[in-house]
């Protein structure tokens, strides 16, 4: 095998690899061999079809094959004689079947940037503010007043924001009505995005009785495969518009909220425990956030592009895994692919910065995941789906589900070394406001 290295940019390199004539006519004679043995045409009996007749009719195939056979037996020895450490799956081009029988394709490799480690211990970061403000009280209560109030038809007002609506829709797709979209009494509060934020706002001022509709193009890949590619309008008749009747928040609301309030105050300071609670818990991973941010301040290099792609698609699937268990589509909700991988791009290049600053540091400080890491993490994953330990090893089984996860153990536990390492100061309190009373 023969290597030819080119240095694209200080992240790229080209691999030119050459296979012998040797290996690759072994490889042909293989699949040519076994497609003769399987092979039956009209005129010949099964495994007697000629070899000329066999090449001539398969070559496309065969070579094909082969060729990504022969790719995928050599191309981690070829970066293995050249002492290349990739970071990503390489671009794979120009595979050819040459005339002196050998075999040549073009690998672009991604590597791993060079740049200089900035201090990383003893980085001072104010820890994050656990105290509990009213304003956050306020909030919840609000939120379950919202929760228990009593819907109230209206017929004297036009839609707001907020109203609940009772709708039919039916969709239609060049003229003619889709029977699998349609529903009745359908409920849909304004605002909430179920029906896509243009066309909510489509609904405020108008009335009840009247129709609406909202033209959607669904995308060739869309799950529902009745959706998938089709123009979509759907025609919206508002059979009742509702409005929100909310109780006063007092003890009585204590008591509806439940059986061991008697009080407002009672279920104010049972609110308070819960968000200090809850407060307690994300500070340290706040804290950890806070330090993350101090090296990406402190470390600026270039990061390999197609990584930067690879994360900024991760994000993009799990914004779409999102919608779909509201039951939305990025099109319903009025959002392009291209518009969230523009705005996740900046985050993505941080988090590929990050890991190559954190892998560094694991390597300098000789930090590794041992079995002991490994499975506290298998049992946090159980915990949080209520799964027995030996199910979610079986999930990580397959290398390929397994290396993500490890990186994602290895970075936590750097994190905390540099959290053990930090100077932290605890919060300064806000100034309080003296009022003077005038005489």
């Amino acid at each position: 095998m023969e290597v030819i290295v080119e240095e694209i940019s200080a992240l790229t390199k080209k691999l030119t690899i050459t296979l012998p004539e040797g290996d690759v006519q072994k490889k042909l004679k293989e699949a040519y061999d076994k497609l003769q043995k399987e092979s039956k045409m009209k005129g010949f009996r099964r495994g007697k079809v000629p070899r000329s007749i066999i090449v001539k009719s398969y070559k496309p195939q065969v070579e094909g094959e082969v060729g990504e056979k022969l790719v995928q037996d050599t191309y981690f020895d070829a970066i293995e004689k050249e002492k290349i450490d990739p970071v990503v799956h390489p671009e794979i081009t120009s595979p050819e079947f040459n005339e002196d029988g050998s075999f040549t394709y073009i690998a672009h490799v991604d590597v791993k940037p060079a740049f200089e480690l900035q201090e990383y211990k003893g980085l001072e970061v104010e820890r994050p503010s656990t105290s509990v403000e009213e304003e956050e009280i306020l909030k919840e209560l609000q939120a379950m007043q919202k929760n228990m109030a009593v819907l109230r038809s209206v017929d004297d007002r036009p839609i707001q924001k907020g109203d609940v609506l009772v709708i039919d829709y039916q969709g239609f797709h060049n003229g003619n009505a889709v029977k699998q979209v349609k529903n009745d009494n359908f409920s849909l509060e304004v605002g909430s995005g179920k029906m896509g934020p243009e066309f909510e706002e489509k609904l405020v001022g108008m009335k009840k009785g009247q129709e609406a509709s909202h033209e959607v193009d669904f995308p060739e890949k869309h799950p529902n495969p009745i959706l998938a590619g089709k123009k979509v309008d759907f025609r919206i008749s508002i059979k009742d518009v509702q409005e929100r009747v909310l109780a006063d928040l007092d003890d009585e609301f204590a008591k509806d909220v439940g059986k061991e309030f008697n009080t407002l105050d009672e279920l104010k300071n049972a609110i308070r425990d819960r968000i200090q609670k809850k407060k307690n818990d994300s500070s340290d991973g706040e804290l950890i956030d806070r330090l993350m941010q101090q090296l990406l301040k402190k470390h600026d290099f270039e990061v390999p592009k197609r990584l930067v792609k690879f994360e900024v698609e991760e994000m993009i699937k799990q914004t779409e895994q999102q919608f779909e268990k509201s039951g939305l589509t990025l099109e319903a909700a009025g959002i392009s692919r291209q518009m969230l991988a523009e705005n996740n791009e900046p985050a993505a290049l941080q988090r590929v910065r990050g890991d190559f600053i954190l892998k560094k540091i694991a390597e300098i400080e000789d930090i590794k995941v041992n079995d002991e890491d490994m499975d506290r993490g298998f049992k946090r994953i159980g915990d949080q789906y209520n799964m027995p330990v030996a199910k979610v090893k079986e999930f990580f089984q397959h290398r390929d589900d397994l290396l993500p996860f490890v990186n994602e153990m290895l970075n936590e536990k750097v994190l905390h070394f540099l959290r053990d390492q930090a100077k932290i100061v605890e919060p300064t309190a806000a100034p309080v406001e003296i009022v003077k009373e005038e005489d």
